[in-house]
């Protein structure tokens, strides 16, 4: 197993110690912190993992299905997360994991069909907005710019999460045609 996919594995094993430090009461006041870290770390795996495979040739059918994969887990297991502790709009949730069950029903047929739909510009914006909003939520530093920085992002991430949905079926709109 190659050094991108050992860094998708390792994102997808923090999650369960992401959400463990996230909602254990034992670790009300620190359990935030170590949240925040273990996040951290896993979207930096995010960044390295792909960055390296393309860098060096290490792109693998393994790689390719667990690494998008990984990520819907870690951001979806924050996002419920947040939804539990009162500080994420359930509504604003449902829309970004709704997003990211249409792309990959998307992908899916798509690869039916022997085409590649690959990130866009939009989608990484979106992904790493999303990454800055939940780490802000998570850290929910009471002071009045922090929070507005916090609902920003928020917004910020939903409207980019509805565009790189739009931009993802528009440039890709010959997948959705009936095949023959």
């Amino acid at each position: 197993m190659n050094l991108p996919n050992k860094l998708t594995l390792l994102r997808v094993i923090l999650i369960p110690f992401f959400v463990f430090f996230l909602l254990a009461p034992a670790f009300v006041d620190q359990g935030k912190y170590i949240a925040t870290v273990i996040f951290i770390v896993a979207s930096l795996t995010d960044l390295f993992d792909g960055k390296i495979a393309r860098k060096y040739n290490l792109v693998t059918n393994f790689g390719k299905f667990m690494d998008p994969l990984a990520d819907k887990l870690l951001v979806c297991s924050a996002l419920i997360c947040l939804v539990d502790m009162k500080k994420l709009a359930s509504w604003i949730a449902i829309i970004i994991i709704a997003r990211e069950f249409i792309i990959s029903g998307f992908r899916l047929i798509a690869a039916e069909q022997q085409i590649v739909i690959a990130a866009s510009y939009w989608g990484k914006f979106k992904t790493t907005f999303q990454m800055l909003m939940i780490i802000v939520l998570i850290l929910d530093i009471q002071n009045t710019a922090f929070v507005v920085i916090g609902v920003i992002l928020t917004y910020v991430s939903l409207a980019l999460t509805v565009i790189s949905l739009v931009d993802y079926l528009y440039k890709n709109k010959e997948v959705m045609k009936e095949q023959n």
